[in-house]
């Protein structure tokens, strides 16, 4: 009998140890499955959140005078909502200067105006960018540094962004212009009804004087997609750029840009347009003598320059001159930037 009693103790003793692996295994299981569990749905929740905040994409269209912007902005609405269903804001410069209650072409010509039209567009994109939904800014957009606000702007609402840039050859898009006249002349309120026609001096000042191009190159103006009017916009890089793409960090768009090579970028651009109009400043008056710069003591431009030179060249000579120093500006002293203009434009002129 004691044998039999022993045997029995022992037996249940394994029992209860087998048992207690048994638990103990299935413990051990259900709690990385739970930590499993945990983990994805902090993922998905994670994943939805990223899509419901961030994604409020914003598009700035810039180009000179009659290059097919509005076209551009009116492409990307269509597409954007018919193909993937998405509701779009287009913000439009002209028709900002009409509910300031200003005439386009008297606006371009004056400071203020032009200020209070830049306002007004800001805060219509910040008021609008904040939903979700794409919000496209269809105007010339053609300050550096207007551009690189509204990217600030976009960046500290955690926002992806491009720019769009229309580019037209300079005669086609005057003669296009012209046509604008004839439709002035046809419809007493196609102010509203077609696009107000540019004229000869503000077409000049926003073709050729003011426009700052946008350059792939800074953060502000990238991703850059620049099109002609003959030319298929990149409908579906844009969408990627906007739509599978991770923003900037908002404490990192939102710092302002290396101090000295931003403030170098945009010396460069100030003084270079500054000297090239007052050159040709100097050819509308017939000055063919010696060009003085009362900035730059001792800085002349050759006899015979401004009898020479035309707008479309010096435009060319300018850019070439920007090109040049941007890419050897290691020195980078801004107040020599306008005596090194001044002898490049004497030297290429007698090349």
């Amino acid at each position: 009998m004691t044998t039999i009693f022993c045997n029995s103790d022992t037996y249940n003793i394994k029992v209860i140890f087998v048992s207690f692996l048994c638990v103990t295994n299935v413990c051990i299981h259900l709690f990385y499955f739970s930590h499993f569990i945990i983990l994805s749905t902090v993922q998905n929740i994670s994943c939805f959140c990223y899509k419901r905040i961030v994604k409020m994409p914003f598009i700035l269209i810039c180009g000179t005078p009659v290059s097919g912007k509005t076209i551009r902005a009116i492409e990307l609405k269509e597409f954007f909502e018919n193909k993937h269903n998405k509701k779009v804001e287009i913000v439009n410069e002209d028709e900002a200067i009409i509910k300031l209650g200003y005439d386009k072409n008297s606006t371009y010509l004056d400071s203020q105006k032009e200020k209070r039209v830049r306002g007004y567009l800001k805060s219509e994109v910040l008021r609008l960018i904040g939903k979700d939904n794409v919000v496209i800014l269809d105007g010339s957009n053609y300050i550096k540094g207007f551009r690189y606000e509204l990217y600030c702007a976009s960046k500290a609402a955690k926002s992806t962004q491009c720019t769009v840039y229309t580019i037209r050859d300079y005669e086609e898009a005057w003669e296009a212009n012209k046509l604008r006249c004839q439709d002035v002349k046809e419809e007493e309120s196609c102010e509203r009804i077609q696009p107000v026609p540019y004229t000869q001096e503000v077409f000049d000042a926003l073709t050729k004087l003011r426009f700052e191009e946008p350059n792939s190159n800074n953060r502000w103006d990238s991703p850059l997609f620049t099109v002609q009017p003959s030319d298929q916009l990149d409908l579906e890089d844009i969408y990627k750029a906007l739509f599978e793409k991770k923003p900037p960090p908002p404490n990192q768009s939102t710092q302002n840009p290396p101090l000295t090579s931003t403030n170098f970028l945009y010396e460069l651009d100030k003084v270079t347009q500054a000297i090239s109009k007052q050159i040709l400043e100097a050819k509308q008056l017939n000055i063919d003598g010696e060009v003085k710069f009362p900035d730059y003591p001792g800085c002349v431009l050759d006899p015979g320059f401004t009898h020479n030179v035309n707008p479309q060249k010096l435009l060319r000579w300018r850019r070439q001159f920007l090109t040049y120093a941007k890419m050897n500006h290691s020195n980078e002293d801004i107040n020599k930037i306008g005596r090194y203009y001044i002898q490049y434009l004497n030297k290429t002129m007698t090349d």
